[in-house]
């Protein structure tokens, strides 16, 4: 089960402090979401994720290689799911697929799979289907 992570064990913070709107904590969500999500990802595929920047201000926080394919993944924190730099980085490359993990429910949007942070595990089984 994902509970944050390491980087949340280490900062002696409780399980929920991803899941609840504590302002102490609200700089820091993101950085412990990317952090969960990457421990999945080297848990359960062969090659280490790489990220991507743009020559100005885009960026995904993973390129998760699966298979022969190439996939940007991003994280938000919560249900909100605004930013332009994945639709930056699927237009430039025809990407046909991205995945994007958040607190919203599983749903496909186009090119876009939206994955609930909690099923990073699963994503291996979840890119089978």
């Amino acid at each position: 089960m994902c509970d944050g992570g390491l980087l949340r064990v280490m900062a002696q913070l409780p399980a929920d402090v991803l899941w609840t709107e504590n302002p102490l904590y609200t700089e820091f969500k993101g950085a412990m979401a990317e952090n969960m999500v990457l421990q999945s990802f080297v848990a359960h595929f062969d090659a280490m994720p790489r990220y991507w920047t743009s020559e100005a201000t885009a960026e995904v926080d993973f390129l998760l290689q699966n298979n022969m394919s190439l996939l940007p993944v991003e994280v938000k924190t919560g249900i909100r799911l605004g930013g332009k730099s994945l639709g930056i980085y699927i237009d430039r490359f025809a990407v046909g697929l991205a995945l994007r993990f958040s607190m919203n429910n599983l749903k496909r949007d186009g090119t876009i799979l939206n994955l609930p942070i909690f099923l990073a595990d699963w994503t291996e089984k979840l890119l089978m289907i």
